[in-house]
């Protein structure tokens, strides 16, 4: 009668490697394959604030019922604006994304939230904006790097920021901060740097030069706000 063999020790563990190098291989594609799709989700998030602020200045009105103006930063952490005392001005002119008063998506695809920062004179209810009013602008401006040697974009009515995948910096949606940034590009994107330079730029691992970084911005300009907000024929356009 003949004998069946069996796998030896050896043979077994020969299978066991080859089936874990094979399951490693298909890990990192699939690992890259959701963080992709986390970036294109909050892409899409950050463009639905963006469109979601355009239409509360279509419909909020400033000093005048022919003026606009633009949803205050929450500072609060409620996802409602933040008003200063009697309603004057905002606040503060940086803060996060009202995501109540707006009625868009309260995080990024990793779980925090979006960093705002706006125009003070455009946000303020007792100013406003419209075609005829005159802006005194800051300077906030879009730049490669925290050196700002390139320039981006100028004359911003706001910006939106997700802190993306490392989300350094991030106000989670349990209320906790996340670690900072350790580069500097990625240190101009939070909330509490004094100056008004955001940088936006390809991501980059740690070990580059510039370090790491992998935020994620939308903005829009002052002109295109008008021109978005006060079309010619509208009751804020001359």
């Amino acid at each position: 009668m003949k004998r069946t063999r069996g796998f030896t020790l050896i043979e077994l563990a020969i299978v066991l490697v080859i089936i874990t190098i094979l399951i490693g291989g298909l890990a990192m594609p699939l690992s890259a394959q959701i963080q992709a799709r986390r970036i294109a989700e909050t892409k899409k998030i950050l463009e639905e604030a963006r469109e979601a602020i355009l239409g509360f200045a279509m419909t909020n009105n400033g000093s005048s019922a022919t003026n606009r103006r633009l949803p205050c930063p929450d500072i609060e952490g409620d996802g409602t604006e933040s008003l200063g005392n009697l309603g004057t001005r905002c606040a503060s002119s940086r803060g996060f994304l009202p995501w109540v008063d707006l009625g868009v998506a309260n995080q990024d695809a990793w779980g925090n939230r979006l960093r705002y920062e706006v125009d003070r004179d455009l946000a303020d209810p007792n100013k406003g904006f419209a075609t005829a009013v005159s802006t005194a602008f800051p300077a906030l401006t879009i730049c490669q790097t925290h050196s700002c040697g390139v320039t981006v974009a100028t004359d911003l009515a706001f910006v939106l920021i997700s802190h993306g995948p490392n989300g350094w910096g991030a106000l989670n949606i349990n209320g906790k901060t996340l670690a900072p940034p350790s580069g500097d590009d990625e240190k101009d994107n939070v909330v509490d740097d004094n100056d008004l330079i955001y940088v936006s730029r390809s991501a980059t691992k740690a070990d580059a030069t510039d370090g790491e970084f992998d935020d994620l911005l939308v903005w829009l300009s002052y002109y295109q706000l008008v021109a978005k907000v006060c079309p010619t024929g509208s009751d804020c356009a001359p």
